[in-house]
Order: C-alpha cells, then sequence, then structure tokens
C-alpha cells in the first residue's frame, strides 16, 4: 500500500527539524567519545603500576603483632 500523498517537498519541511536534532544528539555523543577515549589515554595506568610484589619483599609480622587488613 502507498502512502496518499506524496509531496517530497511537503515531508522535506516537516523532516527538517528532527532530522537536524539527530544530527546534533549524534555529533554530541562523538565528542564524548573522543573525550572519553583522550581521558582513558591519559589516565591510563603505567606497566609499572601492575608489577605483583615479590614475596620476599614482604616483611613478616613480629611476634605477638597482627598483620595489618588489607
Amino acid at each position: 500500500m502507498s502512502a496518499p500523498e506524496t509531496n517530497t517537498e511537503k515531508q522535506k519541511k516537516r523532516h527538517k527539524t528532527p532530522l537536524a536534532g539527530m544530527g546534533i544528539v549524534t555529533g554530541f555523543a562523538l565528542v564524548l567519545l573522543v573525550a572519553l577515549i583522550a581521558f582513558l589515554s591519559i589516565n591510563g595506568n603505567e606497566p609499572a603500576d601492575n608489577e605483583p610484589v615479590a614475596a620476599d619483599a614482604i616483611e613478616p609480622a613480629a611476634e605477638g603483632e597482627t598483620a595489618p587488613a588489607e
């Protein structure tokens, strides 16, 4: 079934505002995505941040002392 009225000029005029709004929202989302990628790149962790602590580097608690809670 086809549309009863196919006045394309009238339809262009009616759809201009919603299409512009969708374009603005899409552009804003892209700006936020680029900002997120830049933020994560700048504040990313360094390889040294993830190095495990060697077992011999941890000092055992002395007699009668309790180890601090982690």
